[in-house]
């Protein structure tokens, strides 16, 4: 086995090397295809109702017609302010149809962080919720926005619970609105659209099909475009890598991450669509009782989750009370931050499935380092590349020289799904898009590397350990700090539920250590307590200066700690 790819040496028996080469087609493609083999099979699982496969081709075929007459042509970028529901799919394909560029957005954004991509962008038309609908109407006029499409949450909800919706929820939830003059109702464009289909546009594995938002490795907002080809790529990598465990004819896929990040959109999604699966769609995945519900009533085999997920899930007191079964749950992904080992110990005793960390980012369009889902799952590693992806780790100072086993440096990644580039930000892509002669490399030749920003190693196994994010680091008298290492010290303590640490100013170390505390219900610790606890694990410099207890930590919307807003709100 090659030197350049020692993980191909620990796959599962099942898992092919290579998947190469791989096919020019899009989802749309895919749904095509499932709507004519699989017209009846469920597509979207939404609240108790049940989109198929061959409505959605419908429904996004009548979205489709309704963007042309609308002015929305081939490369234009639509933007979706939506949570997950079949909105969000209905809405994405048919732009998809007619060569749009779909371009998803955070709900919880505020204005200026929502101005930014609509202006950077041009973006002239967007699918918004109703609830979102007057922030969009308040920023219109700083925007190119020209097109405001707005759709209830309700629209698809069963009949039952769409009555109880409208009699004690709209108007509380902000969802019953007026729409002005000019702008339109999403069902009643698909109303007059029915039985439509948009002239034909053929779209390639080449061409852009997204733009979803990324703090990239310098952590201020950009726009990453990603082609149609990514998608179906990312989708048969997941296939390949789980098939061992779930049904080859398709399976439920629960996915209670926000479809405007790429671990749902591209990954769950893609997955989704190759293996004829159906999706149960989870609006909030912070409302952990809808969460539930759904999967009481959906009964999952893949749940793609983050590790607060999973931790809040295991607080929950029905689950403590054993009054939800798990038991149809064969495999679980986590991904966003690090999994600890009592938190994969609990949950997969629960499910009886194994959870398997994993590790990717927005600039690689879900090009995935998991853990196998039946070999070894080693301690603290994300896993090792799946088929076709490449793993290198470079230099941190220049990023020019390949390091070899357990040496820590920069993780670059190589894969036939790496985004095209940063929109409009020809610097910055150059920046972290770079070509490398390695010359251990079994194919000889060049590569483009992405250049993650993440610090971290591979093992002589070819297993991937993060140590932390280039950013991140904390240099206090002299020395060099991963908070990562931290925070893993005192998740292990019994008493600790959630853990972040970043550097603060300090006038005589430069920075200090400083920890974010949320202690577990029922459990109690004081500074005094974890500051002893973390002496007799780490070095001295690396104990944190000081401790701050918490009820809750800023985190993302899919539950990764927001180390920069606690050091923002220091400062």
């Amino acid at each position: 086995m090659p030197a350049a790819a020692p993980w191909l040496s620990h796959y599962d028996p099942d898992v092919p090397h290579s998947l190469a080469p791989y096919p020019n087609r899009t989802l749309v493609d895919e749904l095509a295809d499932a709507a004519r083999d699989l017209p009846k099979r469920a597509a979207l699982l939404f609240k108790g109702a049940t989109i198929t496969y061959a409505e959605l081709d419908r429904l996004s075929d009548a979205c489709a017609a309704a963007f042309v007459s609308l002015g929305v042509t081939r490369g234009d970028r639509v933007a979706l302010l939506l949570p997950n529901c079949p909105q969000f799919s209905i809405a994405q394909f048919g732009a998809w149809k007619i060569g749009a560029i779909v371009a998803p957005l955070n709900p919880i954004y505020t204005e200026p962080e929502l101005e930014l991509p609509l202006r950077e962008h041009g973006v002239e038309t967007i699918v918004t919720l109703t609830r979102y609908y007057a922030r969009i109407k308040r920023l219109q006029p700083r925007t190119p926005v020209r097109r405001v499409i707005a759709t209830n949450i309700k629209e698809y909800f069963p009949p039952a619970l769409r009555v109880l919706f409208t009699l004690f929820r709209e108007k509380h939830d902000g969802d019953r609105v007026a729409i002005a003059p000019g702008d339109h109702d999403f069902a009643h464009l698909l109303l007059v659209n029915r039985g439509r289909r948009p002239p034909p546009c053929k779209v390639k594995a080449i061409d852009p099909a997204v733009l979803l938002m990324s703090g990239g490795t310098t952590g201020t907002p950009k726009g990453v475009l990603g082609t149609h080809g990514a998608y179906v790529a990312a989708g048969l990598q997941v296939k390949a890598w789980t098939a061992s465990v779930l049904n080859p004819d398709g399976d439920v896929i629960l996915a209670p991450l926000p479809l405007f990040h790429v671990y749902a959109n591209v990954g769950t999604q893609a997955h989704a669509l190759v293996t004829r699966s159906s999706v149960a769609l989870v609006p909030n995945p912070r409302d952990i009782g809808d969460l539930l519900a759904t999967i009481r009533r959906v009964k999952p085999a893949f749940f793609t989750g983050v590790p607060t997920m999973y931790i809040a899930l295991l607080h929950h007191r029905d689950v403590q009370r054993g009054k939800v079964d798990f038991k149809s749950i064969k495999i679980c992904l986590s991904g966003s931050s690090a999994l600890l080992a009592d938190t994969k110990q609990r949950f997969e005793a629960l499910t009886g499935g194994r959870i398997v960390e994993g590790y990717s980012l927005t600039e690689g369009m879900m090009a995935c380092c998991i853990n196998p889902v039946r070999g070894p799952n080693k301690l603290g590693s994300v896993g090792m590349p799946v088929p076709d992806v490449h793993v290198r780790i470079f230099d941190a100072d220049e990023g020019t020289r390949a390091l070899a086993a357990n040496e820590v440096g920069e993780i670059a990644i190589s894969a036939p799904q790496l985004m095209v580039g940063y929109w409009n930000r020809p610097e910055e892509t150059s920046g972290v898009l770079r070509s490398h002669l390695v010359p251990d490399d079994a194919e000889g030749g060049t590569r483009m590397w992405l250049h993650t920003g993440d610090l971290g190693y591979l093992d002589e196994d070819g297993y991937v350990f993060i140590v932390d994010r280039k950013k991140d680091l904390i240099k206090t008298s002299g020395f060099q700090v991963w908070p990562r290492e931290i925070e893993e010290v005192l998740a292990t303590h019994s008493a600790v539920d959630e853990v972040g640490v970043t550097g603060v100013p300090d006038a005589s170390r430069g920075e200090a250590v400083k920890a974010w505390v949320v202690l577990r219900a029922g459990h109690t610790a004081t500074e005094h307590d974890l500051r002893t606890f973390c002496r007799d694990k780490l070095a001295p410099y690396k104990v944190p200066s000081t401790i701050e207890f918490r009820n809750e930590l800023p985190k993302t919307m899919v539950g990764k700690v927001l180390r920069r807003a606690l050091k923002d709100e220091r400062s």
